[in-house]
């Protein structure tokens, strides 16, 4: 068997080599950063822009002799210019999904978001009857949610496609949620927003590559749900993905940081403040066109404050996926490794 994957010297990517190395499996490996390591680990690099058009015929060639594409290049983040979610996003997928077609690839595991359904409210057990997100408060939310459709769109007998969404990856190796929030903390920068009590979904990175697997089997084996009628022409599925158990957000980033040697967060602002707040910077880094991104943003405000949580008795029935990590064991191990 053979596996292609774009982005694969990300956090996410290198986790789904790993597994399907595991399994004897061939590993080519598309990105823009020089990766020596994943050479070192028996895993064909290729140095590419998936998003750029003149990247097509070469990345057509790298999925050539491919069983299934596993996409999960993005850019992601929470400021930026709309057009740069734009093109690594929507015109990165569009440009995956036409060299699988111009190489022959049957099938393509995208990697998707919960944020394509971000409304603004909280979301207690929603499942994937939630419609797309019309919000403008994040382009990479809008941009992942286009991205998305365009590949449950392309889903056809020569192309099948299934969109994974796990929410908000973590464990040892990310490079960037969990030290942002140490050091944010460290330096006492790092506030409450709202009342604390809002319930969020988290999903191992091992849980995350278990079920990218678990989607590329069934579609490899021609699953009914997947494939067949329940799945027609232009009807590609989507399944949220997650460690099985919400977690109440603050208690558990106040967990993670005690065990790390680093005080818990304990003051507030109100989700009022904190929005108000996020406004005004905005428009303040936008005007003044300030370097890097403001301390808080509108979205960032309302994610930190709302319950985000999603029922996964979908995945759970149409691709048999169950965590293989445990969130009090992810956390355990978390902690070791970054002391």
């Amino acid at each position: 068997m053979r596996a292609a994957i774009t982005g694969g010297g990300g956090f996410l990517g290198k986790a789904i080599s790993r597994r399907c190395r595991a399994r004897g499996w061939e590993v080519r490996a598309v990105g823009r950063a020089p990766r020596p390591e994943l050479a070192a680990e028996g895993v064909e690099y290729f140095r590419l822009d998936v998003s750029d058009e003149k990247s097509v015929p070469a990345l057509a060639e790298i999925f050539s002799g491919a069983d299934v594409v596993f996409h999960t290049a993005a850019k992601a983040g929470v400021w930026g210019k709309y057009k740069d979610f734009e093109r690594a996003n929507l015109a990165g997928t569009r440009c995956v999904v036409e060299a699988c077609r111009r190489a022959g690839t049957r099938n393509l595991v995208h990697t998707s978001t919960p944020s394509v359904v971000f409304s603004g409210a909280s979301i207690a057990g929603g499942n994937e009857s939630l419609p797309y997100c019309v919000s403008s408060l994040s382009p990479y939310a809008k941009t992942k949610a286009e991205a998305e459709a365009f590949v449950r769109a392309a889903h056809a007998p020569g192309l099948r496609t299934v969109s994974l969404r796990p929410h908000l990856i973590w464990g040892p190796g990310d490079p960037h949620l969990l030290p942002r929030v140490i050091a944010q903390a460290a330096q006492m920068k790092l506030r409450i927003v709202g009342d604390g009590k809002n319930k969020v979904d988290l999903t191992h990175v091992e849980n995350a590559a278990h079920a990218h697997l678990l989607a590329a089997d069934a579609l490899l084996a021609d699953a009914p749900a997947l494939c067949g009628d329940a799945a027609p022409a232009g009807n590609g599925r989507a399944y949220f993905v997650s460690d099985g158990a919400p977690v109440v957000l603050w208690d558990w980033i106040n967990a993670f940081l005690n065990g790390v040697g680093v005080p818990a967060v304990a003051q507030k602002i109100s989700f009022g403040n904190a929005y108000r707040a996020g406004a005004f910077l905005e428009f303040f880094w936008k005007i003044f066109g300030v370097a890097g991104e403001p301390p808080i943003t509108r979205f960032v405000a309302t994610e930190l404050s709302h319950d985000h949580w999603f029922d996964i008795s979908a995945i759970r029935r149409d691709l048999g996926y169950a965590p293989v990590v445990s969130g009090d064991d992810g956390l355990r191990e978390l902690i070791a490794a970054f002391r």
